[in-house]
């Protein structure tokens, strides 16, 4: 008689990012997060839509569920809360008091609220927050042992922790703790500079290249006593976020000689410079911790996860390095893998569940990360007639063919395509596609389909055979998590005087041509890369070989399909919404193809986008 598959359902929820993963027997079967469904972006809901769209695809019931694994365990969570709160007194007390009773109802309640929501007794376990992280790196990568590395704001307490996976399970070797947290100290400066929190780091990833680290030694001097171990300590009585919601005070204000940006102000060369300081110290940080495990283990190994682990320059600093012979990061590193890495611990360490072999040598077990829903052509022809849309239907073929050809005479396209990506990243499902060799696209797609920032770059995405050609980067690259640098042999020169009459003046160094690539280019000459092999996503990798034959050029413009302060696009109507109240020019929804001169006026309101909180 056959054993019963083991299904496990891992959920993260109540902070932000909320999401759902189902593994069976130890594989993957699906993951997505709240906010594809319910379009509030970084949605901390119970994920009842993504758990449902988890059991969807993998055709079961509640009830055959082998049990439920919450990502962190909310007493330990609690308990740092109220000896935080008690060392910080009464400057603590009205956040704590507003905050409590959703808290109370949420996560000290979660199993009576899963129950409800599935109408099912099931069991439902407990992981702990950093090792969720640490299970999400490890199962799903290439190796058999690892050392592992992951550092976020704070779980229950650990903030970064330093572990060991093998054959035998994961094992935690060393842990900082809160309030002592690099990602806090990184979230401070995204706060100061302008931005929000949990959302806004990676636009301060992105600004730092256009300044100068002048500010990094005021950094190291006040605010981290970093040690050669890559242990650190933050100077508390420079920050806030203890006692209250704000992450700095006044006396960082002085060390940096004033108050926070305003939101949606001009960006000043003094933030590109604190953004390129605090860039430097996050990286070094990265490294020591990188050597100490090495070390520390032995192994030649290391996978990632936590938060900073979305920080993809300081992941192509610490790969040159060369501290570790391999390095494999978790797509969804955030709070969302957390659901993904709940479900492993459920799988190999509530059920013992043997890991499941890879694919293939040096393949990984992520499938791509595209776990999310797809549609049928059947679905999306039904939302097309009866909205009377018109489409062309395409084959395989023509779709990479139309699609390439559209890019390649400057059309910028929308592309939605296969089951959606699981992580902050879009890779190919869920895209906004342009022409790399064009100086317009960067700033076309900032101002006029994102509405975003102007100094935010683009990523290419890159045939893997074709990647060589334009960059120094020596691995793959699947899940657009490091940034490497762009060619010589491609690199342009630019005015050294760009912007010199008016420092703060960004846009004149933003639109200069620094490559024959100069979309993809950031000011740097660097660039965050999608290496595309055509195993995971062949329809994809079909485009970028049609463009290459085309142009000459293996590499296209890659951007999440969406606009600023919406989650990436999930179904036919997200994707039609946002093609229509943009300058996009070409929709490619699975086998359909839409031109917007042919497509009925769109009737919409006037203010759609204060419909989304911009961040």
């Amino acid at each position: 008689m056959s054993q019963r598959p083991v299904y496990v359902l891992g959920i993260s929820a109540f902070y932000h990012d909320s999401a759902a993963a189902l593994v069976c027997d130890g594989q993957v079967v699906a993951a997505a997060q709240e906010e594809r469904f319910t379009r509030k972006k970084h949605d901390p809901r119970f994920p009842v839509h993504a758990i449902n769209a988890c059991l969807e695809a993998a055709e079961i019931e509640a009830e055959e569920l082998a049990g439920a694994v919450f990502y962190e365990n909310p007493l330990l969570s609690l308990d740092r809360i109220l000896r935080s709160v008690a060392g910080a007194g009464e400057a603590a007390l009205p956040s704590w008091l507003e905050g409590l009773p959703g808290w109370l109802r949420t996560k000290l309640f979660f199993e009576e609220l899963l129950r409800e929501e599935l109408g099912q007794e099931i069991p439902v376990l407990y992981s702990e927050h950093h090792l969720s992280h640490a299970a999400s790196a490890f199962y799903p990568s290439p190796y058999d042992e690892a050392a592992i590395l992951t550092i976020d704001g704070v779980g229950e307490w650990a903030t970064t922790t330093l572990a060991e996976g093998d054959a035998d399970g994961l094992r935690v070797h060393q842990e900082i703790r809160f309030p002592h947290s690099l990602g806090l100290l990184y979230s401070a400066f995204t706060q100061y500079c302008g931005f929000r929190v949990n959302s806004g780091e990676y636009k301060l990833m992105g600004l730092a290249p256009y300044g100068e680290p002048i500010y990094a030694e005021r950094i190291r001097d006040h605010l981290i006593d970093l040690r050669e171990d890559g242990s650190y300590e933050l100077a508390m009585d420079h920050f806030a976020f203890v006692a209250g919601e704000t992450m700095t005070n006044d006396l960082f204000h002085g060390l940096f000689e004033g108050p926070p940006r305003e939101r949606e102000s001009r960006i000043r060369k003094k933030d590109a410079d604190l953004a390129a300081s605090i860039q430097a110290v996050t990286e070094e940080a990265v490294l020591c911790m990188a050597r100490h495990l090495r070390k520390h283990t032995g192994c030649r190994n290391l996978v990632m996860a936590g938060g900073v682990a979305l920080n993809c320059v300081a992941n192509g600093k610490l790969l040159r390095e060369g501290i570790f012979e391999k390095l494999w990061i978790q797509p969804a590193a955030g709070d969302a893998g957390g659901a993904l890495g709940a479900a492993y611990v459920g799988s190999h360490v509530y059920f013992d569940v043997p890991r499941v072999d890879a694919p293939a040598p040096g393949r990984d077990r992520q499938r791509g990360s595209y776990l999310g829903p797809a549609y049928s052509n059947e679905e999306v022809r039904s939302f097309l007639d009866l909205h009377d849309l018109p489409y062309e239907v395409v084959s395989d073929d023509e779709r990479a063919r139309e699609t390439a050809s559209a890019l390649a005479t400057g059309q910028v396209v929308g592309y939605m395509v296969g089951r959606t990506e699981f992580g902050p990243r879009s890779l190919g499902a869920r895209s906004i596609l342009g022409d790399p060799r064009s100086t317009e696209t960067q700033s076309v797609m900032n101002l006029k389909i994102k509405f975003r920032e102007s100094f935010r770059p683009f990523a290419p995405s890159v045939l893997l055979e074709a990647s060589g050609e334009f960059f120094d980067l020596e691995i793959e690259s699947p899940y657009m998590l490091l940034v490497a640098p762009v060619k010589e042999e491609i690199r342009l020169p630019v005015a050294s005087d760009a912007g010199a009459e008016d420092e703060d003046n960004l846009i004149a160094q933003v639109n200069q041509k620094r490559s024959s690539l100069p979309a993809i280019t950031h000011v740097d000459y660097s660039a965050r890369v999608q290496t595309v092999d055509g195993v995971d996503k062949p329809d994809y990798h079909a485009v970028i070989r049609e463009f290459q034959e085309l142009t000459g050029v293996g590499c296209v413009v890659n951007s999440s399909f969406n606009v600023r302060g919406e989650p990436m696009v999930l179904s036919p109507w997200d994707a039609y919404k946002c093609f229509m109240r943009t300058d996009m020019d070409v929709l490619v929804v699975e086998n359909f193809l839409l031109r917007k001169t042919e497509q009925p006026k769109f009737e919409d309101h006037e203010n759609w986008q204060e419909e989304y909180e911009l961040d």
